[in-house]
């Protein structure tokens, strides 16, 4: 069908609830693309032939051709193509750092803003979800059984290109709900749980089964698993292990890391009045880091009732390691950010609660090793914020329970499971690894890919075994 190009510079806006509505719910910000707003925003694509931003994505979606179907209302069309490369379009469309993948090559971009990529996915996913033909066939079982630890991003992608290919695929999660990461630390108003459910669902529907509340390194080994039949193990348990500053006072009451402050709101419903696990509730909160996932404490903190809620951050914004977008959504909803500062020791009152957190300021020096210019403390520049809350969001690592528990698994110097290359394998024979286990925290769509070419190393190996 031939339509006409919109050159329009800019994307077509996204409509989202009004900031200081949407900071006192949990409802989702961004409210979507209608068909019209799509079909617009398809048209901005030139249809590379070179499709830069296909060489871009970690799952390697053919992104034009997606784009192409929408652009002329074949909506159904796009999602078909779209699951050719990826188990969670809807996921995906909303958590994706597009801006420093995909959308970052696009050549509209050059003289305007990229393509909406990530906006366009989100769309495809969500109208399939409402009117598309819901019958999923489920392949031939060629006989093989396959374990995957951990129902996170990483752990779903090769479960379902598995499953796909007819293996026998169970996943073991070891919380009550499956999902990992998905169902634990992003917030509702990101990405909520009613699409993770259906993304999972439809990988149960071509054959996959989870079993919940298993914790592998205690009711099961890795050694057990094989001796039970399974041929090969992924192991895509993540990184959930908190890191704290070590300085004093991180032991007293309202302190939280955000792993914990995230997995009471996301997985336990803290914010609804009834909840049986509630959360403390702080008026001034400091949330320190400048993550996605300090983000999304801090934006929880305020959703909670919080009138001041502090970013805490030692270096400048312009190093913040945050996505473009939800620093803006933050700045929008009244986070403050409180940059080149460093806390040195979190202050308590007689009772052992938060009354304070002492700081230095910071100035930016000579670049690290990671290339980023190093912060250095101002001499004689301690003060004292008011706050009656801490959450520490400054990284996380692998639990080391599987390792533990695993003869032969080489991990690295910060408990991250070491594979030979891009196939995931590691230092035990058929058993592979990918997503934050190996890499550390990382972003959705990099588990993703780390899955997809494990699922790919396993079907290799067991069809030569």
């Amino acid at each position: 069908m031939e339509y006409s190009r919109n050159m329009d510079a800019k994307k077509t806006p996204m409509p989202c609830q009004e900031p200081n509505v949407r900071n006192k719910n949990f409802g989702e910000v961004a409210l979507g693309y209608t068909e019209e707003m799509a079909i617009n925003e398809a048209r901005r694509c030139l249809n590379c032939k070179n499709k830069p931003c296909k060489t871009k994505c970690p799952v390697g979606i053919d992104i034009p051709a997606f784009i192409s179907a929408v652009a002329v209302g074949d909506f159904e069309a796009a999602y078909l193509e779209l699951t050719k490369y990826t188990a969670l379009p809807a996921v995906c469309g909303r958590v994706c750092p597009q801006e420093v993948q995909c959308e970052s090559v696009c050549v509209r971009g050059i003289k305007g803003e990229a393509v909406g990529i990530g906006r366009l996915e989100r769309f495809v996913a969500d109208w399939y979800r409402k009117n598309g033909k819901k019958e999923v066939l489920k392949p031939i079982s060629n006989g093989k059984k396959v374990a995957v630890i951990g129902s996170g991003p990483a752990g779903l992608t090769t479960a379902g290109d598995l499953a796909k290919k007819g293996y026998e695929v169970t996943v073991f999660e070891a919380l009550h709900l499956a999902g990992g990461v998905l169902a634990y630390g992003i917030p509702e108003f990101r990405l909520p749980k009613d699409i993770v459910k259906a993304e999972i669902k439809t990988l149960e529907d071509l054959g996959v089964q989870i079993c919940t509340n298993t914790v592998i390194g205690k009711t099961l080994t890795i050694d057990e698993l094989m001796e039970m039949g399974y041929e090969a193990v992924f192991i895509g348990s993540g990184a959930g292990l908190p890191r704290f500053m070590g300085i004093k006072g991180e032991s007293l009451n309202g302190v939280y890391s955000a792993n914990e402050f995230l997995t009471r709101i996301n997985l336990m419903k803290a914010y609804q009045p009834e909840s049986k696990t509630p959360v403390h509730r702080g008026k001034k909160v400091a949330v320190v880091g400048g993550g996605n996932v300090a983000m999304d404490a801090a934006r929880c903190a305020k959703r909670l009732g919080a009138d001041e809620v502090y970013i805490v951050y030692r270096r400048s914004m312009n190093e913040l390691p945050a996505r473009v977008e939800e620093v803006e959504h933050a700045e929008e909803e009244g986070i403050i950010f409180k940059t080149l500062v460093n806390p040195t020791e979190i202050i308590g009152d007689e009772n052992g609660y938060v009354k304070g957190l002492k700081a230095v300021k910071m100035e930016l020096g000579e670049p690290d090793e990671s290339g980023r210019r190093r912060p250095v403390v101002l001499e004689g520049s301690e003060f004292e914020l008011e706050v009656d809350s801490v959450i520490m969001s400054i990284g996380t690592s692998p639990n080391p329970l599987i390792r533990s528990t695993t003869p032969g698994l080489e991990t690295n110097k910060w408990g991250c499971l070491v594979v030979r290359d891009e196939s995931g394998l590691t230092s035990r024979e058929a058993v592979y690894a990918g997503g934050d286990a190996v890499s550390g925290a990382a972003t959705v769509i990099l588990a993703m890919g780390a899955g997809k070419n494990a699922a790919a190393a396993i079907d290799e190996y067991l069809k030569n075994k």
